[in-house]
């Protein structure tokens, strides 16, 4: 019960003031979605989907070997100064080619009007990479409290410098008598649009870089060219299935903006599907928290006797979890649909598939930890490279015929591929007695009340919400009184 607690504990840490934050931070999407037409919010989609791309290569796996050879090494300062160092090199190298390069990568993603976004994104990438160093080395030392408070900062500011810019810059500028209204004329222009979006995160991004400089520069120059080179063969692997698990996340948009004609409509379908993406990415801020706390728990608590046991623990409970999110955010869609301008509401059919896509994704990270655990992370390369495979097919092939539902689609084929392949392999290399019989029970239950809310059609939507939300209760009650046994099995331990 103890390791349970333990992991809780930290989740809860970890996800509580970030998922609080992330919420503040997905009310801008309403924001956006009232204040730029499909069109427009559809390049701030297809800009930030080429930073998740681009993100995964300039940490290139190297989060996780912190953790991992911060275990393996006595002088813990001398690989986080090293991996320190290599990221921060990489980064300069990357924003001055993206200076060098920005007319061209505008060209390439269809902005060609705005080259200076290209410039803001490639700062946010290289200070973002920087500082995902910085805090991994915040969970390896379990400063759980200081990760999540600059986050938190980070969070807050980007909302705060957004709604500055969008909303009162704007209105500032339509009273001339106002006080800040030299201030504004000076800092703000009205033909920069969506930009704001960009420079917002531009600002916040480097405040908490400076915010972690002061702990960056405590570590000290203790950079080790050999050590390196022990890291790059673990690191890289993971580089390759974090590039290609983006392009299970992300190259829909792309396909869309090519595949769609005229480019208009592509714009606004990618504005339409990146909007209702933020709804069924709740699972995901959970999964998100989770993540901060289980990898550096998993890797300092794997030579525990009982580590296989509790890891299958937490697995059952981990999606247990992901179910009851998924079935709050479908039984309360009436009401969470409000999230998303009006415009923007008619790909809502999107979201219990992109719901259970994600949930599929939770259970292939927690199952990845064999292979990191295993030193097999060429495995996570081939499976997310098989998942790219299937994205990519799924996509070219229907997307002309049916649009963003084809991307939905091809996003839950691709993540629960992925994660059955994953199960199969761990069963050979890093066996793990799952309790399958359980799991299998409590998803078949969730979709099973989710079809019968579908069915649901009274006159008063109100009737319908607390069905809804009774149901939520029912599956709760299931489960307490499945689970009951092992919650008293734990607590003698």
């Amino acid at each position: 019960m103890k390791p349970l607690k333990a992991l809780a504990g930290q989740t809860v840490v970890y996800g509580l003031p970030s998922i609080v934050g992330r919420i503040l931070n997905y009310l801008l999407v309403p924001l956006y979605t009232r204040a730029f037409s499909t069109a427009d919010y559809g390049t701030v989609t297809s800009l930030y989907a080429s930073m998740s791309f681009l993100n995964i290569v300039l940490t290139y796996g190297m989060e996780t070997s912190l953790f991992n050879f911060s275990r393996q090494q006595e002088d813990k300062r001398k690989v986080y100064s090293t991996i320190l160092t290599s990221v921060t090199i990489t980064s300069i190298i990357f924003l001055a080619l993206a200076w060098f390069f920005k007319d061209a990568v505008a060209s390439f993603v269809k902005d060609p009007a705005h080259p200076e976004n290209i410039i803001w994104v490639a700062i946010i990438l290289s200070t973002d990479a920087i500082s995902s160093i910085a805090f991994a080395k915040l969970r390896e030392q379990n400063r759980a409290r200081n990760f999540a408070v600059i986050k938190a900062l980070n969070i807050l500011s980007n909302i705060v410098f957004n709604v500055f810019f969008i909303v009162l810059c704007p209105k500032i500028l339509a009273h001339p008598d106002s006080v800040l209204y030299g201030f504004v004329q000076h800092i703000y222009n009205p033909e920069i649009g969506v930009g704001y979006v960009f420079i917002s995160q531009v600002l916040s991004s480097g405040l908490t870089l400076v915010i972690l400089l002061p702990d960056m520069i405590k570590a000290g120059m203790h950079f080790d060219g050999v050590l390196l080179r022990k890291i790059l063969p673990y690191a890289l692997p993971l580089l390759l299935a974090g590039f290609a698990g983006m392009i299970n996340e992300t190259l829909d948009r792309f396909i869309l903006l090519y595949l769609i004609k005229p480019e208009q409509t592509a714009r606004e379908q990618i504005g339409i599907y990146g909007a209702c993406y933020k709804i069924s990415i709740i699972i995901t801020m959970f999964v998100q928290a989770y993540k901060y706390a289980a990898e550096p728990f998993f890797f300092s608590s794997a030579k525990d006797p009982d580590f296989k046991k509790n890891y299958a623990d937490i697995t059952k409970y981990f999606i247990i979890i992901c179910l009851l999110i998924f079935l709050g955010t479908m039984f309360n869609l009436s009401w969470i649909q409000y999230f998303v301008g009006k415009n923007f509401r008619s790909g809502l059919k999107v979201v219990p598939i992109l719901l259970m896509a994600n949930l599929c994704l939770g259970v292939f990270y927690n199952l990845s930890m064999w292979y990191k655990l295993a030193h097999k992370t060429m495995f996570g390369a081939y499976l997310t490279v098989f998942g790219a495979i299937i994205t990519i097919v799924i996509n070219v092939v229907f997307v002309k015929y049916y649009g963003y539902m084809a991307s939905a689609w091809a996003t839950l084929i691709c993540y629960a591929s992925q994660m059955v392949v994953s199960y199969f392999l761990s069963n050979k290399y890093f066996p793990v007695d799952f309790d399958l019989p359980r799991i299998g029970l409590y998803f078949g239950l969730s979709l099973a009340l989710y079809l019968i809310s579908e069915q649901m059609h009274f006159s008063s939507n109100a009737i319908t919400l607390v069905l809804n939300n009774l149901m939520i209760l029912v599956f709760a009650t299931v489960v307490f009184l499945i689970e009951r046994p092992s919650f008293a099995i734990l607590k003698k331990k």
